[in-house]
């Protein structure tokens, strides 16, 4: 295993968790604020530094390896790797530290008492570790961790928490049941029971809002801080588990039974988010049907699908991250937004309708955006192996454009709203969308480097799961050669 030049890994998570502590000590809100920001900064540069420490180590051309970090005490004391990096989690962790940073920038000084940034470091801390980690007992434990942060917001708001409550707990019940199967039978064995199986399955789709176990999502939109929210539902911690935890195991049948509610998923989710009238509610299903879209090109296991699905995983992290703001800064000015009536706010807020344009329309996949490139390799690698998924994606893809333009047309044009308090764009948010916006476009006008990069990922996993499963003639019939 290659060692990286620094430990960035431990350092990102250790920088995440003193800050938490930091700042919870913090009593000035306005303070706690800009404390929160430095170490946002800081978890940034390393997880950016990793990345590019892992590229320096792993050029393109070269067999792509698992890193460690130079200096690894928790490796000495387990005896066994913890924190490693490879070609899925390298821009993952950049991704998450940037969401993190952009969340905490962009909130408003009407919005900093409400919004805890200590538990938000916490989060970040375990977020990072998870995509930091391979050991499955050990994202378990993670995966279970990181439901706490928003159980603890909800109580402190006062509310309700009972369908958050229960699906969490019988999503992380499905996760050590299904563990505890796989150890009992042998982690080595080509085919595990249902017993095994089964309980991984219904628990990753609970963590990706996959219907019918879709409804916690929504409600916690509905009662949790936008911005607690979008961290909990961006960075698609559900496909991570899936790639960590069940495609190395899982057979064909349960692949094809992920990829098939994935795409009932994915148009169900579209047509339900053409008909919302709250703007929270609408960004929900939005979300759902493109998260849902990565497990489609998951399922098919292909090298073009699996190579799609990673690069619409970053596209939709990036272009519903900046939708999600867009909305975010909106609803920061007028309350919650209500999509059943003309507001006409583009005379006071021209930037944030083109932002919410630029970013809706780019997490459908309009041409030259980030996630053109990565839809069309997902749904050529998928319809390969079923003719009817290009079919459905197109479908969906259709449902949420109209419902991105229809939201536009309700939220900024139709009437002429008066207000006596400006409503414009602040030096923060604009500095986040843009930075979102920019990636956007870079993304779709120079994808070379993305897919590249996504593809060394996808070929990784492949192998893993051919190692693992015992799937060796997958590697034959594509003419790759096997992980020795």
């Amino acid at each position: 295993m290659s060692e990286l030049h620094f430990p960035w890994l431990e350092a990102s998570v250790l920088i995440a968790l003193i800050g938490a502590i930091w700042v919870g000590r913090v009593r000035d809100p306005f303070i706690a604020s800009r404390h929160s920001l430095f170490f946002n900064v800081l978890v940034l540069v390393t997880t950016v530094g990793a990345w590019i420490d892992y590229e320096f180590i792993n050029p393109v051309g070269t067999p792509p390896h698992e890193a460690q970090d130079l200096w690894n005490p928790l490796t000495e004391l387990v005896g066994r790797e913890i924190f490693v990096i490879d070609p899925l989690s390298a821009p993952l962790l950049s991704l998450v530290a940037l969401l993190y940073f952009l969340v905490s920038l962009t909130t408003l000084r009407t919005k900093i008492r409400r919004f805890s940034f200590a538990w938000t470091l916490v989060s970040e801390a375990i977020l990072l570790a998870t995509f930091s980690c391979e050991d499955p007992w050990l994202i378990i434990a993670l995966l279970a961790a990181g439901t706490v942060p928003p159980f603890l917001e909800l109580r402190a708001r006062s509310q309700n928490t009972g369908v958050y409550v229960k699906h969490m707990t019988l999503f992380v019940a499905m996760l050590v049941i299904g563990r505890l199967f796989v150890e009992w039978e042998g982690v080595d064995k080509r085919v595990h029971s249902l017993w095994a199986i089964i309980p991984l399955l219904i628990a990753v789709f609970i963590r990706s809002g996959i219907a019918p176990f879709h409804c916690w999502m929504s409600d916690l939109f509905d009662r949790a801080t936008f911005g607690t929210s979008l961290l909990v539902a961006m960075p698609l911690v559900g496909a991570y588990a899936t790639i960590r935890l069940v495609m190395p195991i899982a057979p064909d049948w349960v692949m094809r039974t992920i990829g098939l509610l994935s795409l009932m998923t994915t148009v169900y989710a579209a047509g339900i988010a053409l008909v919302q009238t709250d703007a929270r509610r609408f960004f929900c299903y939005l979300f759902l049907s493109y998260s849902a879209l990565v497990l489609v090109g998951l399922e098919a296991v292909t090298p073009v699908s699996l190579t799609g699905a990673l690069c619409v995983w970053l596209s939709v992290s990036v272009s519903l991250g900046g939708f999600g703001l867009t909305l975010r800064a909106l609803e920061a000015r007028r309350g919650r937004l209500s999509l059943t009536h003309f507001q006409g706010l583009y005379n006071h807020t021209p930037a944030l309708a083109v932002l919410f344009l630029i970013t809706g329309l780019a997490s459908v996949g309009f041409p030259g955006t980030f996630g053109f490139i990565g839809t069309e390799m997902l749904v050529d690698g998928a319809v390969e192996a079923y003719p009817f998924v290009g079919v459905a994606v197109v479908i969906a893809s259709a449902l949420n454009g109209i419902a991105v333009v229809h939201a536009y047309f309700r939220l900024f044009t139709g009437t002429h709203h008066a207000s006596l308090v400006s409503l414009g764009i602040g030096a923060r948010e604009r500095f986040a969308v843009i930075t979102l916006t920019a990636l956007i476009f870079i993304g779709g006008l120079l994808p070379q480097y993305n897919v590249v990069s996504r593809q060394r990922a996808a070929d990784r996993i492949l192998r893993a799961r051919a190692t693992t499963a015992g799937a060796h003639a997958f590697l034959e019939e594509e003419g790759a050669p096997e992980k020795k």
